[in-house]
C-alpha cells in the first residue's frame, strides 16, 4: 500500500458517456503514470449505462472513485461534488466525453510545480477547436459578451480542462454554471489565474447535451449573476490572468455533463 499523500485528484463529471468513459480512464492513467493521484468520476444521473461501466473499472483500478447522482444536477454541481470528495490539494477537472486529450494534464499542473504565489488556477484555452462552425462562433460570441463583462482576461473560460487549488475552489460562491467563469471567481477572490493553450479533439460518440440556443439561454443569467458578484466583492476590478504559456496544444472542450 503507497502511504505517500496524493498530489493530484482528477475529477471528471459525466453524464450518458458509455463508449467514451473507459478510454478516457485509461489515458489519464497513461498521462499520470509517474504521479500518486486519484481519479473521481461523478456521474451526473446517466441513464445509459455509464455506471455499470465505471463499476467494472473501479473493481479493477483502485485509485478510481465513483460518486453517483441518481437525478441529473448539472456540470457545475458535479464537479463540486467530485472536489469535496477530493483528498489533493490539486485539482484537474476534464470532460468525460474524450474531447479534453489527459496527455495535457501535465501542462496545467506544470505552473503549480514552482510553489508559485498566489497561483489559484491554470485554465486550459483551446488553440483549435473541434466542433461544428456554429459552435465556435456561438463560443466566441458568448466568450466576448462574458470578457466585456467580467474583464477576467481569458478567451475560453468555458474549456474543460483546468487545474486549481481545492481550497481555493471551495471559497468561491458556488452557483450552477460556475465552472464556465471559474478564472473570474478566481480573479475576484484575489487569486492569480495563469492559462494554457490546449488542442481539442473531435467527439468521438454520444452527442452534445446542449444546443447553441439553449447554452445560450441558460448562460445569461448566470453571467449577470456573476457580474453582480463582482461588484460587490468591493474589488474595484479583476487582475489581468498571467501571459499565456505557449506549449504543445491539445484541447479541451466545453460539451457540459449537463446544462
Amino acid at each position: 500500500m503507497n502511504d505517500k499523500p496524493l498530489s493530484v485528484s482528477v475529477v471528471i463529471p459525466v453524464r450518458d458517456e458509455a463508449a467514451a468513459i473507459e478510454p478516457l480512464i485509461h489515458e489519464i492513467a497513461a498521462a499520470m503514470i509517474d504521479r500518486h493521484y486519484e481519479t473521481i468520476v461523478v456521474d451526473d444521473g446517466s441513464d445509459d449505462g455509464t455506471d455499470r461501466i465505471l463499476q467494472a473499472l473501479a473493481a479493477r483500478m483502485p485509485g478510481l472513485r465513483l460518486h453517483r447522482h441518481h437525478r441529473s444536477r448539472g456540470q457545475s454541481a458535479a464537479i463540486r461534488s467530485g472536489v469535496r470528495l477530493a483528498r489533493a490539494p490539486l485539482i484537474v477537472t476534464l470532460d468525460g466525453d474524450g474531447q479534453n486529450p489527459p496527455d495535457q494534464i501535465p501542462l496545467l499542473l506544470a505552473p503549480f510545480a514552482s510553489d508559485a504565489p498566489g497561483l489559484g488556477l491554470v485554465q486550459g484555452q483551446r488553440a483549435v477547436r473541434r466542433d461544428s462552425l456554429a459552435k465556435r462562433l456561438a463560443s466566441r460570441f458568448a466568450n466576448g459578451l462574458r470578457d466585456a463583462l467580467l474583464h477576467d482576461g481569458v478567451r475560453d473560460s468555458g474549456c474543460g480542462l483546468k487545474a486549481f487549488r481545492r481550497d481555493a475552489y471551495l471559497d468561491l460562491p458556488f452557483f450552477d454554471h460556475i465552472h464556465r467563469f471559474m478564472p473570474a471567481m478566481m480573479l475576484r477572490e484575489g487569486w492569480r489565474v495563469e492559462t494554457v493553450d490546449v488542442t481539442h479533439r473531435p467527439r468521438q460518440s454520444g452527442r452534445s447535451k446542449y444546443s447553441n440556443l439553449a447554452r445560450g439561454l441558460v448562460g445569461i443569467p448566470d453571467l449577470m449573476g456573476a457580474a453582480w458578484l463582482i461588484r460587490r466583492s468591493g474589488r474595484r476590478g479583476l487582475a489581468a490572468p498571467e501571459p499565456q504559456h505557449r506549449l504543445s496544444a491539445v484541447a479541451c472542450r466545453e460539451d457540459e455533463a449537463q446544462p
